[in-house]
């Protein structure tokens, strides 16, 4: 099997898994327990919040783990929103993940805010114009992704977290797709909350992480004992802390990795484009991710494409696994200006570390068996 859907998901780290097994065995204690098991935990626990600081340039009080990328933005987004009192406008774009678009939604049907939808060209690109324009006296919350997970387009976050800061707003980031592949460090891109999630840099699923800076207020979503300095209460999953540690700081350097799996991806752009007619690149041909090649193919069923794909043993998507199951076409194309039909033949390449070259050889192969068996249907 060739697995190319490390967007969705990653497979778990080994040494994620063998840090986490003793908390979740011997070590059960609750970390906020006063007698020696439990402190063991809440030592434990800290350990692993001062290494995901370090890995983010920031302290320690600012982490928050949470159950995944989900959980992180609504409690940034939310969060932050909520106990900001300058105003009641937000600023995004349709090109978001659902968690995000949906947070805000939320936060406009029941808390009266409003929001400003920020447009995108064909490649997913936010104009700086069209967002400081956008930005007014009573904007509270600017929420952008770092890196999109549908097509891979790249936004300059540190100007846009710059600029939002110039009119006092407040400027959160889901990084959950970027993780491991760009510089997340606060001290670089400057925003003020931040979502990552586990399972997409070796971590289980159900583990995750928020940014949230120190000096802001945050209304948490969980009200309760006060755990995680009042931002999220309930008693934290210990194991999962560490596992998200340990996935960290088994990730490779992304300065050293990024050049390398961008000469594959391009590689294999060129020759899914040389060699399938009907395919359209989506995303910006160069600002984008590294592991992450998503294609249009005219004419043909997207699904269908996916499942000649699994039948020659390449495993692959159609967009975010968030959205599957659903018939609409992806609102990310949607967003960038494709017509509806063509959006849902989309089928997203994305690769891991220990991605090879012979296996994108084998997946462009098999990608042309895919297209030519589904066009003579």
């Amino acid at each position: 099997m060739v697995y190319l859907d490390n967007a969705a998901t990653t497979p778990v780290n080994p040494a994620a898994l063998r840090a986490a097994w003793p908390w979740l065995t011997e070590e059960f204690g609750n970390p906020s327990s006063t007698h020696e098991l439990g402190q063991r935990a809440s030592d434990a626990l800290e350990d692993a919040r001062a290494r995901v600081a370090a890995w983010l340039d920031c302290r320690a009080s600012e982490v928050v783990f949470t159950s995944g990328g989900t959980e992180s933005d609504n409690l940034g987004i939310t969060g932050l929103a909520l106990a900001n009192p300058r105003g009641r406008h937000i600023i995004s774009a349709k090109t978001e993940h659902e968690a995000v678009i949906e947070t805000i939604d939320y936060l406009t049907r029941f808390h009266e805010f409003e929001v400003t939808w920020l447009p995108v060209d064909h490649f997913g690109v936010i104009a700086e114009a069209d967002f400081v324009a956008a930005l007014r006296d009573d904007t509270t919350l600017a929420s952008l992704m770092l890196a999109n997970n549908e097509i891979g387009t790249l936004h300059p976050i540190a100007r846009f977290a710059e600029l939002t800061h110039e009119v006092g707003a407040a400027f959160h980031t889901d990084a959950v797709q970027a993780a491991g592949w760009l510089d997340t460090r606060i001290s670089t891109i400057g925003a003020d909350a931040l979502a990552l999630s586990g399972h997409k840099i070796g971590a289980p699923k159900g583990s995750g992480l928020a940014y949230l800076r120190g000096r802001l207020a945050v209304e948490p979503l969980m009200h309760g004992g006060g755990q995680e300095n009042g931002r999220r209460s309930g008693t934290e999953n210990v194991a999962w802390a560490i596992a998200i540690a340990t996935a960290i700081e088994a990730l490779p350097n992304f300065a050293e990795e990024q050049p390398r799996v961008q000469e594959l991806r391009d590689e294999f752009i060129r020759e899914v484009l040389k060699s399938v007619p009907s395919a359209t690149l989506t995303g910006h041909p160069s600002s984008r991710l590294p592991n992450i090649a998503s294609f249009c193919f005219e004419g043909v069923s997207g699904e269908a494409v996916l499942l000649e794909l699994e039948r020659r043993g390449v495993i692959v998507s159609s967009g975010s696994a968030c959205a599957a199951g659903s018939n609409e076409p992806s609102h990310v194309l949607i967003a960038c200006g494709f017509d509806a039909e063509l959006a849902q033949t989309a089928v997203r390449f994305s690769f891991s570390h220990l991605t090879s070259q012979e296996e994108l050889q084998q997946a462009a192969a098999a990608l042309r068996e895919s297209i030519a068996a589904v066009s003579s249907i």
